[in-house]
């Protein structure tokens, strides 16, 4: 008798991991089909950041940057800031917008999250408005790497469209 239970429950693991390792694999498909068609559209990937169950990807072209679904035109960009836990620790703003982005010093409130997490973003000040790209509190070395990238590359943009 126990020799049977034992049996069923090896076989309910292997079903298990089976399950487990095809989600996983449906998963990764998911995610090379959505980079392959972000390529096809001619856009560069900056980065994959964690948002729920899925990845959110931060991706660049010519005239726009995108963030998910969210599209911001380069050209309307007055600044762009690093935030950590809703204040701005490291900023850059665009010459060509400089009066209307330096009157407006970007925060956004603080989000209680049960414990002490330092919550990384970046904010993209626009002549229109301001967009959040939340790159998380995932142990903060991970979401501040994913910050920095975001970070650097629309800060390059503006460098080199100040130029």
């Amino acid at each position: 008798m126990r020799d049977l239970v034992a049996a069923i429950v090896a076989i309910a693991l292997l079903l298990w991991a089976a399950s487990l390792a095809s989600t996983l694999r449906a998963s990764r498909r998911r995610r090379e089909r959505q980079s392959d068609s972000e390529r096809a559209l001619g856009r560069t990937i900056v980065a994959e950041i964690p948002a729920g169950d899925d990845l959110v990807l931060v991706s660049v072209d010519a005239a726009r940057i995108y963030y998910g679904e969210q599209s911001i035109d380069k050209d309307l960009i007055a600044a762009v800031r690093v935030l950590i836990n809703g204040v701005p620790i490291a900023g850059y703003v665009s010459t060509r917008h400089a009066g209307d982005a330096a009157r407006q010093r970007t925060s956004f409130e603080d989000r209680a999250e049960g414990i002490a997490r330092d919550r990384w973003d970046v904010a993209v000040e626009t002549v229109t408005g301001t967009t959040l790209i939340e790159c998380g509190a995932i142990r903060e070395r991970v979401s501040q790497e994913l910050a920095r990238k975001v970070f650097d590359a629309i800060k390059a943009d503006l460098e080199r469209r100040d130029a």
